[in-house]
């Protein structure tokens, strides 16, 4: 994580993008080291959120157009797994996907909605949102702390 916060802006944007797919990333450790930094915030924010928005669409398309059993052994899911959180997905809906940041089940939201054929602009709209408002969240708390 060191070696992403010293690439800057480039290291932030990997950082966020590996982040939203099943590897075990967290991008606001790297975030909050930048934001310690003099960069800018609102462009920290900005590449974090893009980043992580990328990664939520790899899993979007993985799910759009991979086998189901892919899919299960890429997320280490079990059937009954699946079938929580296909459960989960169609008890929330759409909204859900504000929550695609949430650690352990945001990956499989955004696969989820893949699999399902949410509608792309929806799925852009609310996952962009949610990881927005995470990442405008740790700035401010960052920012007012140090």
């Amino acid at each position: 994580m060191e070696y992403l916060a010293e690439l800057g802006y480039v290291g932030l944007f990997v950082a966020a993008f590996l982040a939203a797919t099943i590897l075990p990333f967290s991008s606001e450790i790297v975030l909050t080291a930048l934001l310690l930094t003099q960069l800018s915030p609102v462009t920290l924010v900005a590449v974090a959120t893009v980043g992580n928005v990328l990664g939520s669409l790899t899993n979007y398309a993985l799910g759009y157009w991979a086998r189901l059993s892919v899919v299960k052994k890429w997320l280490r899911m079990s059937e009954q797994d699946f079938i929580r959180a296909e459960q989960r997905f169609s008890k929330y809906g759409l909204l859900a996907l504000c929550f695609s940041w949430v650690p352990v089940i945001g990956d499989p939201l955004t696969v989820m909605a893949g699999m399902l054929r949410v509608p792309l602009k929806w799925f852009f709209i609310l996952v962009t949102a949610g990881k927005l408002l995470r990442y405008v969240v740790v700035a401010y708390l960052v920012l007012q702390v140090s």
